[in-house]
């Protein structure tokens, strides 16, 4: 594909980080937009998007280097390349980002004293749009790639650039990982915005996001052919699939734990 958008000499402007700041942008657009219809202040809901696109790179990035360092790659052998310009353009795992974004959201939310559940809720529509986008990113670059395949829909990567910045395997047809789950993450987008509308109890879109997202993500990992991404349970299980667990845990448990509509008591007649 397109690891580069264009180069000028030896400056060159990567086509992930396009796609991914395109992508925060959009997302927060459309997130800030929903917190007005909550109640919410459009400049209290621009510093939170802000801190929580803050958090979310480095926890994206931290965990990258962690998985990989526990699989003996790069890192492992060589501590200096965590602060290359390699390491800067390789991306990051979408998971370390939801958790540390979930972590500086809590921080900030209890200091601003803004409504939690409601703010979740504005923000989760615009989390997937935002992630579809930066999947798009991901499949320029040729990172996230999948396992090997025969089906019709294999993308096959030639540029010499995406296997020196990622590790993409070349000449190989391969499952469009990225591309599915963009998919994924765009119809995660609609529905939660047909039910942003519709919205009967805070924590519902939150709840639902974590549920359809960790669902398709779990799957989506037996595609998945990149490394890095830690193993446990004796390699049944990769490190994102059990976090994929946990976010479905975590939404159904807000949807469990949703409050009981209010039922008005009629006055006793006289």
């Amino acid at each position: 594909m397109f690891p580069r958008l264009f180069q000028i000499g030896s400056f060159g402007v990567p086509t992930y980080g396009v796609l991914v700041a395109t992508g925060v942008l959009v997302g927060l657009w459309i997130s800030v937009r929903n917190s007005e219809k909550q109640g919410i202040k459009a400049e209290n809901a621009w510093d939170f998007g802000i801190a929580l696109v803050l958090g979310g790179i480095i926890g994206a990035k931290v965990l990258y280097i962690i998985l990989d360092w526990s699989s003996g790659h790069v890192y492992g052998q060589n501590l200096r390349e965590i602060f290359t310009l390699e390491t800067l353009q390789a991306g990051g795992v979408f998971s370390g980002g939801l958790i540390a974004g979930f972590a500086v959201a809590v921080w900030f939310l209890r200091k601003h004293h803004m409504p939690a559940l409601a703010t979740f809720d504005a923000f989760a529509p615009g989390l997937a749009m935002g992630h579809a986008i930066g999947r798009l990113g991901c499949f320029a670059a040729g990172c996230c790639y999948g396992k090997p395949t025969d089906h019709f829909w294999g993308v096959t990567f030639t540029n010499p650039l995406a296997k020196a910045l990622v590790g993409t395997p070349l000449n190989h047809a391969l499952e469009p990982t990225e591309l599915f789950e963009s998919a994924v993450e765009l119809t995660n987008f609609f529905i939660l915005t047909w039910m942003f509308k519709r919205k009967k109890f805070d924590g519902q879109i939150l709840g639902a996001y974590l549920f359809l997202y960790g669902i398709a993500r779990f799957f989506l990992e037996f595609l998945r052919g990149d490394e890095g991404r830690g193993s446990v349970f004796g390699g049944a299980l990769s490190g994102t699939q059990l976090i994929a667990i946990g976010m479905v845990l975590t939404g159904g448990l807000i949807w469990y734990l949703r409050p009981a509509p209010k039922v008005a008591i009629a006055a006793p007649a006289h």
